[in-house]
């Protein structure tokens, strides 16, 4: 019996040119940021309320992933921001090959900050590195405060994660000092917001948290 296992192929060539990518951007003195979630947890909505914030101090493009349409890039570039999106045609994650043209339309040298905005999927984006800095877990209220537990690498392997829509608690059964235990549990280091961006209440101290990530990648 022959067993052909095409798991690992695929992921060492992702990891090398996740590697590549990595060296352009440290090279170009970019932060560059994974933003993964499932379906609906506000990710675009963050990144809209972001950048109302931090857009007039940083240089920042967007790269939007989804199996389907351009909704989310449009709202990014009315931002006044560069925005690509990135159409998977069913594939439930980015990998290198795919955000490759997008960064080859990108000036990484004139850019503080990229963020990549993730197909909504808590599994799949997980195991395919873009050679991003650090990734970004969003988990909404709505969703409920079993995630963490059911789904542990992708609170394991962000840096942060934000508690998104908190302005719904009263209508929903989350326990948000359960995600906290049990995320922490998980990773101690990571950093947690609680924040809704219906509201605004929460955003401040996230933005002071990303821009001094971002002055973590002073310019050669």
């Amino acid at each position: 019996m022959v067993e052909i296992s095409v798991g690992r192929p695929v992921l060492e060539a992702n990891e090398r040119l996740a590697a590549a990518y990595q060296r352009r951007f440290d090279e170009a003195g970019v932060c560059v940021v994974n933003i993964m979630s499932s379906p609906g947890a506000g990710k675009t909505a963050l990144l809209e309320r972001t950048l109302d914030r931090i857009a007039g101090a940083k240089r920042v493009a967007v790269i939007e992933g989804d199996i389907a349409t351009s909704e989310d890039a449009e709202r990014i570039a009315k931002k006044g921001v560069t925005a690509v999106q990135i159409n998977t045609d069913g594939a439930c994650h980015l990998d290198g090959v795919m955000i490759g043209p997008a960064l080859d339309v990108l000036d990484l040298g004139d850019l503080d900050l990229l963020v990549i905005e993730n197909v909504g999927n808590l599994v799949c984006p997980v195991e395919f590195n873009l050679g991003e800095h650090f990734r970004l877990a969003v988990l909404s209220v709505t969703e409920g405060h079993d995630k963490p537990v059911k789904y542990p690498a992708l609170f394991r392997e962000s840096r942060a994660l934000i508690v998104n829509k908190i302005d719904l608690l009263p209508y929903v059964d989350c326990d948000v000092a359960r995600i906290r235990r049990d995320v922490l549990a998980i990773n101690p280091d990571i950093e947690i917001f609680e924040l809704s961006c219906r509201t605004g209440q929460g955003l401040d101290a996230w933005c002071e948290w990303l821009l001094g990530e971002i002055d973590r990648w002073p310019k050669p």
